[in-house]
């Protein structure tokens, strides 16, 4: 596989087998990844990588939270910026609509939805996943460089046939995530990243999201 096969073929999968990804597949994964560039090589990055029955473990720990709190903490930074203008605020709700699309969950549909928001925190059935957090000194640059590394283990992770979904919604869950991992107070955590082998059949992971082309992203200067 070359890395344009890896790109196109990487997708936020939302739906996976029920086969064990283990440590020593996360590890060859990491392994790969940390090659990853960084400015100044400073690589920022903190990943807690957790499966088998530590990941079982959190999520009954999760799902006994969500009891009192569905929607978790107030994250310590905003996911999305307020008043999102055009046209990101078109794209977002264009990503959203077609997703539930895919499960026939109209807008009116508000128990369905929440139902399929809630499968965040079940990590979409994965049966491993990556926490990733980065020192508080750190600035937009750092952050940036993390931004490469997680893309780094996706497309990694494509080549062994494995599928991830970046997610930002397990950044209102800090203080859950912090005692479970034992993340120390300068680590900020940004999200978390499901990690298995992607269920074929499942009509979410045929959704391929829309992209801009180049001419509405790139100007051109010759």
């Amino acid at each position: 596989m070359d890395v344009a096969d890896a790109i196109y073929k990487r997708i936020s999968v939302r739906a996976f087998l029920d086969k064990p990804v283990g440590e020593e597949t996360l590890r060859k994964l990491l392994d790969t990844a940390r090659w990853a560039p960084s400015g100044g090589n400073l690589q920022p990055w903190h990943v807690y990588a957790v499966s088998g029955n530590a990941l079982k473990r959190f999520k009954a720990e999760v799902a006994a939270n969500m009891q009192e709190r569905p929607f978790g903490e107030d994250s310590e930074f905003p996911i999305y910026p307020e008043d999102l203008k055009e046209p990101y605020r078109s794209r977002r709700f264009k990503c959203g609509e077609d997703m539930y699309a895919t499960m026939d969950l109209k807008r009116e549909d508000k128990a369905g939805r929440m139902r399929q928001f809630v499968k965040n925190y079940e990590f979409f059935g994965a049966p491993a996943a990556l926490f990733f957090a980065i020192d508080r000194q750190m600035g937009l640059g750092q952050w940036a460089h993390m931004g490469m590394y997680m893309q780094t283990i996706c497309l990694a992770a494509v080549e062994m046939g494995l599928g991830t979904c970046m997610q930002e919604a397990w950044a209102r869950q800090p203080t859950l995530i912090r005692t479970f991992t034992g993340m120390p107070e300068e680590l900020r955590l940004y999200c978390a990243m499901a990690v298995g082998y992607p269920d074929p059949e499942a009509p979410i992971n045929k959704l391929r999201t829309d992209r801009a082309t180049v001419g509405e992203t790139t100007t051109f200067l010759s």
